[in-house]
């Protein structure tokens, strides 16, 4: 490690860990584990094990989760701009895992950059529901957005907003909330050396009544009978069992309910909070010398079915939600399809719903949930950007490509992974190519990267210029 680890977190892991202390505090002198997760909504787990470049091994916790060698490089392949995989440590795999988000749910992800959770719980929904990803850093919600467009998810709202500003909007509205609160960072001293000069004493506290705060304003949104799963990546009890029992002592109405299982989990420990809290030990600790991971703590709790009717009389909404209207909504409908009967003409009744088409100055998208209320709350991604309206044409995004499938597609040109052409395209260049004119569909090995528009003998790039490989 580049920084030593600070006095004062090692007396007081020694003086928690007691005879364990001497294994993890020899953890730090191996090296962080690697991992990667298979994005479902491109291809299953075996489809890619059987074209990876990769040597992998299955993480315990996620069947999509693999780790990877350290020589290897998959954030420098074409199919991680194609969203195959997002690059995640394995132990933060966990917390979304466990949230067990089903297709056709109402899901938030409250705290969601960079999105590896986020995306982690859209490929549990299949496309079908509404998963709202927040992000209250300005500075971190655009990674949050590139990763949601880059793993070809079509059922995210990217909402940039306080969970307090949150909670006004939606009370009682969710049906699963994952709350991966930010924290002190310990269970990521080995991976991220600048954690553990960034770490004091003070910090743990203050992340202590951030995470409390949190978790009062996620209760406020969760419906009743519903499933909350709360994260963090440190080692600090008072970051983790002491913030699950004190949002407990102040939330009866939820109860601990146990974590899918896994064999490398260590329970929670209700004597670091409140020792009559026995549920307290439902909870996971992932340890470093005890799994091939980083430090993560998982606990999983359920809302009470029963609610007060006054209670929901309260919080629900003064206003009901009513179909935005935008000028010009009738001329982009009519641009939209035609832009799919000319470029898409087999993507079925896939974004046919015009009522779902919303209009922001000339960027047109697709919004899973029409009619909802978001007006007055920064928006970042109202749902899937469809493209930019030109006079009379659309243009169509970079988050359209990779939403669909190639056999949607009128034109497609098609490289394999080790093509030079494909990456001249990743770097921006135009390429010589014959074809039929129009909008063109590059893929790697069958996957969509991008749009390249086919012209007199060439395919010119459409790759998007912040995305293009040096």
């Amino acid at each position: 490690m580049k920084n030593p680890l600070p006095a004062a977190f090692t007396a007081r892991m020694q003086a928690l860990l007691q005879d364990e202390y001497e294994a993890f505090i020899a953890s730090y002198e191996e090296a962080a584990s690697h991992g990667l997760r298979i994005n479902p909504l491109k291809l299953a787990p075996a489809d890619f094990l059987s074209l990876s470049p990769f040597s992998l091994e299955p993480v315990e916790w996620c069947p999509n989760g693999f780790c990877y060698r350290e020589g290897d490089r998959p954030g420098k392949h074409p199919y991680h701009a194609a969203g195959l995989y997002y690059l995640q440590e394995p132990s933060a795999m966990s917390p979304a895992e466990a949230l067990e988000a089903l297709p056709g749910e109402t899901v938030l992800d409250l705290c969601a950059a960079p999105g590896g959770k986020t995306t982690q719980l859209a490929a549990a929904m299949k496309g079908s529901g509404l998963l709202i990803a927040n992000e209250i850093h300005p500075s971190r919600v655009k990674a949050l957005s590139e990763n949601v467009e880059r793993l070809g998810i079509t059922n995210a709202i990217v909402t940039n907003e306080t969970p307090e500003r949150l909670a006004e909007r939606f009370p009682l509205f969710f049906d699963r909330i994952l709350v991966d609160a930010p924290c002190s960072g310990e269970g990521m001293f080995r991976k991220l050396p600048e954690a553990v000069a960034e770490w004091t004493p003070e910090k743990v506290t203050e992340c202590h009544l951030m995470q409390l705060d949190i978790l009062d304003a996620a209760s406020a949104m969760l419906k009743p009978g519903g499933t909350l799963v709360y994260s963090t990546c440190t080692f600090a009890p008072l970051e983790n069992e002491q913030s699950l029992a004190a949002f407990l002592q102040r939330h009866p109405e939820f109860d601990m309910i146990p974590l899918p299982s896994a064999d490398s989990y260590s329970p929670g420990e209700p004597k670091w909070a409140d020792p009559s809290l026995q549920d307290v030990s439902l909870a996971a600790r992932l340890w470093p010398h005890k799994l091939r991971g980083e430090g993560h703590f998982v606990a999983k709790l359920r809302k009470s079915a029963e609610t007060d009717t006054a209670e929901l009389s309260r919080s629900r909404p003064k206003k009901k939600a009513k179909p935005a209207s935008f000028a010009g909504k009738k001329e982009a409908v009519a641009i939209w399809q035609s832009f799919v009967r000319e470029a898409l003409p087999n993507l079925g009744d896939l974004y046919a719903d015009d009522s779902a088409l919303l209009l922001f100055g000339d960027q047109l998208y697709y919004t899973p949930r029409p009619g909802l209320d978001l007006d007055g709350l920064r928006i970042n991604r109202a749902g899937l950007h469809l493209g930019t309206l030109k006079k009379n044409r659309l243009e169509p995004s970079h988050a359209l490509a990779l939403a669909v499938c190639a056999e949607a597609a009128a034109r497609v040109a098609s490289f394999s992974a080790a093509d030079p052409d494909l990456i001249r395209y990743l770097k921006g260049e135009a390429l010589s190519r014959e074809g039929e004119a129009g909008w063109t569909l590059v893929c790697v090995d069958g996957f969509p990267i991008g749009w390249g528009k086919q012209a007199d003998g060439q395919l010119k790039n459409h790759y998007p210029k912040g995305l293009r490989w040096l």
